[in-house]
């Protein structure tokens, strides 16, 4: 890649240690000539990337989240600094932050282009996900009545607790948690997992990534939440539908040059065997 010489700073200032160590990558970028800004807003307004090379995200998973949209329009590579606890999203520990910044100012990185999902209630303004839409009831886990289209076509209609659509990057997220599968990041793919269904058969779809899925509200009287990667919230009452399909665009994730995807998913899963052992 090329040199960075302009870097955004977005610091989630209620994580431990990430303003302190904010101030040490600022410094770091002032000292090599790098323009910059910085913020503690982790819901960046339209536009706030434009013109950056990279953003550095200090903070966790969730804090990278709120920055996704913008990195995704503005098509700035984001540098994920974990400083919480699980971190598939922020591959660099502060420690490695702190020894591999100059060579990241200096473009000693790679950048995977993630898929992203775009969604749509009753056909208002679309959303971007980099991990999952979640279609559940806005108050209760009570269970919920949703009919679903693939392309038109009724795959099924579920009552369930609640539906997760996830990217590739976001099967490790709530849908693992609500048992669905773990997907290669480079798959171009939407999964479909059920929150709780009432039929034990409803198990988790795959859907390639030219897919376009409507989800209808057929929940009597039911005004169901909508949530957009754990930060947004849309509503979608009783008749309404849900749009959801693969995004146009793709989020820029900066990776050290020698990311393994399973390395990193041993690692954060805890799994162990033949191949730890021999480590």
């Amino acid at each position: 890649m090329k040199p960075i010489r302009s870097i955004a700073f977005v610091i989630n200032s209620g994580k431990s240690g990430a303003v302190g160590l904010g101030r040490e990558l600022v410094a770091a970028a002032r000292a090599k000539g790098v323009r910059l800004k910085q913020t503690t807003r982790f819901l960046l307004p339209r536009g706030f990337l434009h013109g950056c090379d990279a953003c550095c995200v200090i903070g966790g998973d969730g804090t990278l989240l709120g920055v996704v949209r913008e990195a995704a329009l503005e098509k700035v590579p984001l540098i994920g600094v974990n400083c919480g606890s699980l971190g598939f999203l922020t591959p660099f520990s502060p420690e490695e932050a702190r020894s591999e910044f100059d060579g990241l100012l200096a473009g000693s990185f790679r950048v995977d282009y993630r898929a992203m999902l775009e969604c749509r209630v009753a056909g208002g303004r679309p959303n971007l996900a980099l991990n999952d839409v979640l279609i559940k009831d806005r108050v209760t886990s009570r269970l919920v009545h949703l009919e679903v289209f693939a392309d038109g076509e009724l795959v099924t209609d579920y009552f369930s607790d609640g539906l997760i659509f996830a990217t590739a990057t976001g099967s490790t997220a709530y849908n693992l948690s609500a048992g669905g599968p773990i997907i290669h990041p480079e798959a171009n793919v939407i999964a479909m997992t059920p929150i709780c269904p009432h039929t034990l058969t409803n198990r988790s779809i795959i859907f390639r990534d030219t897919v376009k899925l409507r989800v209808i509200n057929r929940s009597n009287g039911a005004r169901l939440l909508v949530g957009i990667d754990g930060h947004g919230e849309l509503r979608a009452a009783t008749g309404e539908w849900v749009d959801i399909s693969i995004a146009r665009v793709r989020l820029p994730l900066a990776q050290r040059k020698g990311y393994s995807h399973f390395a990193v998913t041993r690692s954060k899963l805890k799994w162990s065997g033949g191949a730890a052992e021999r480590k």
